[in-house]
């Protein structure tokens, strides 16, 4: 195993980029790549946006760190990583497209994440960037600049380093995985998920949503959730034009109990804790005058997910049938039981809940559709040589009524 800080090939520099004659000259290197190791440095501590501080990019030869503070014009490079032609790569890509989407209201798709594609090669789920190196590289990556505050500047030549990584890694993890992938046939296997990427209302906040982030609103009805739904949406427009946290304005939980306590005055408001005196001077009027106008509005009913019971035994039964036809596919594709269909996704295709995820992605086709199939009887189970087979089920057929007459 190699600690690494800085790169394990000295061939490779890490550049930084932080004027426009220098994005100019790496656009020129770069424009035509067949793929790009992605990632970006940002903050969102203080700001409802994430603040972009860096952006990293990578391919076999190249790896640059480019500085959206100081490069006013990045228009050139976007119009590269935007070329449908080239593959961008990710790790736990989302939040470093919702920067792409806030900026230009637009994905730079295609897309490939490496933590998407991990567990059909035998990795856990969510792995994190660090352990995939390890396990695919040997490389013991240092986390020495978690915490950077990546908006100061002079960034250290450590720091540069250490983000620099987070791409040249990227880049020969993608590689290894392409051929890892290609060679077992399952190169396709992923192109649902990594569309689901590139769905742009995973990137949007409607303030008319803004509740459904709320925990708690399952205990709220009638008049208080009317008002719950306003606040929080009204709370979503003001964070998003003043760019600030959603709860500078006022925290979750205050929302809550302004919900419940259904003021009609400023100093009624003043009794909650968690409300102080500059919120209230700045906000507590506006407050009010939402919660009289949702007073008459009805609420909007919350998706009732479907709790836990207690499975009948014939579901039971179910259960143990389907975990045996899972681990039999997972033999056949050299993956664990667990990673192809935990327990609990297989609870959840009994009791018949959409949102399984063996009904998504590269599970559906792999098990999903099959186990949906025998629980609809359009496949059968037969035993083969000690080993489970699946068959489409024969069409029943209705028995012809005999003649009466006899012969």
């Amino acid at each position: 195993m190699v600690t690494a800080l800085y790169p394990i090939d000295n061939k490779i520099e890490i550049d930084y980029i932080d004027t426009s004659s220098g994005l100019a000259s790496l656009c020129a290197q770069v424009e035509g790549s067949d793929w790009l190791a992605v990632d970006t440095e940002f903050l969102r501590e203080s700001t409802y946006f994430p603040r972009f501080c860096l952006l990293q990019i990578a391919t076999t030869e190249q790896v640059a760190c480019i500085d959206p503070l100081t490069i006013e014009d990045l228009g050139p490079l976007f119009d590269i990583l935007y070329d449908p032609r080239s593959i961008k790569v990710f790790h736990s890509g989302r939040q470093d497209l919702e920067i792409f989407f806030n900026i230009r209201g637009s994905l730079p798709g295609p897309v490939f994440d490496t933590q998407l594609a991990a567990p059909i090669l035998g990795f856990t789920e969510q792995i994190s960037y660090a352990g995939l190196v390890s396990e695919l590289l040997g490389v013991n990556l240092v986390k020495a600049h978690t915490r950077t505050d990546w908006s100061t500047r002079p960034l250290s030549r450590d720091q540069i380093q250490y983000a620099g990584n987070d791409v040249l890694y990227l880049a020969r993890i993608y590689q290894k995985m392409r051929d890892q992938l290609s060679a077992l046939g399952r190169s396709d296997w992923l192109s649902d998920d990594f569309a689901a990427l590139l769905d742009p209302d995973n990137y949007r906040n409607p303030p008319d949503q803004a509740w459904q982030r709320i925990r708690g609103i399952q205990n709220l009805n009638g008049g208080a959730l009317s008002i719950l739904q306003s606040l929080a949406g009204w709370r979503e427009q003001n964070a998003y034009r003043s760019n600030i946290p959603r709860n500078w304005i006022v925290k979750d939980d205050v929302l809550l109990d302004i919900a419940r306590l259904k003021p009609s005055r400023v100093d009624e408001l003043g009794s909650l804790r968690g409300l102080n005196e500059r919120a209230l001077r700045r906000y507590g009027k506006k407050i009010c005058e939402v919660v009289e106008k949702a007073r008459s509005n009805p609420p909007i009913e919350p998706e009732i997910k479907s709790k836990l019971v207690k499975k009948s035994p014939e579901q039971e039964v179910l259960i143990s049938l389907l975990s045996g036809v899972v681990h039999q596919l997972a033999l056949e594709h050299s993956l664990s039981a667990p990673t192809l269909a935990p327990r609990k996704e297989i609870e959840q295709l009994v009791s018949g809940n959409p949102d399984s995820k063996l009904l998504h992605g590269w599970r559906k086709a792999i098990v999903g559709e099959r186990l949906h199939a025998i629980l609809g009887g359009e496949l059968a189970i037969s035993i083969q040589n000690g080993v489970i087979h699946l068959e489409p089920r024969p069409p029943h057929r209705i028995p012809m009524e005999r003649n009466g007459s006899s012969r």
